[in-house]
């Protein structure tokens, strides 16, 4: 059994109105900026690794690697749990 749905018509395309959209622009635009908090934080935590064969490097244990990337990162996906639940304004 084959089901025909009715073709539609030039006219019958609507535009979408602003307020029926789930995110406004300031909310684009707070997500692309934690997007780039997030980048921001996996690229302090990446690095060289060891540089001596078979050997210990301590650079791997450094501060910016161990605590402030993975700190950046998670303020960026929390502020990126905001920036999606934040209502935008209606006029």
């Amino acid at each position: 059994m084959k089901i025909q749905l009715p073709k539609p018509q030039p006219g019958d395309i609507k535009k979408v109105d602003e307020s029926d959209r789930p995110f406004g622009k300031k909310n684009y635009i707070a997500m692309a900026c934690c997007l780039a908090l997030i980048v921001i934080g996996f690229i302090l935590m990446a690095g060289p690794g060891s540089s001596v064969d078979g050997g210990f490097n301590p650079d791997i244990f450094s501060t910016r690697r161990i605590v402030i990337g993975p700190a950046v990162t998670f303020l960026g996906f929390l502020l990126m749990a905001f920036a999606i639940l934040v209502k935008p304004k209606r006029d």
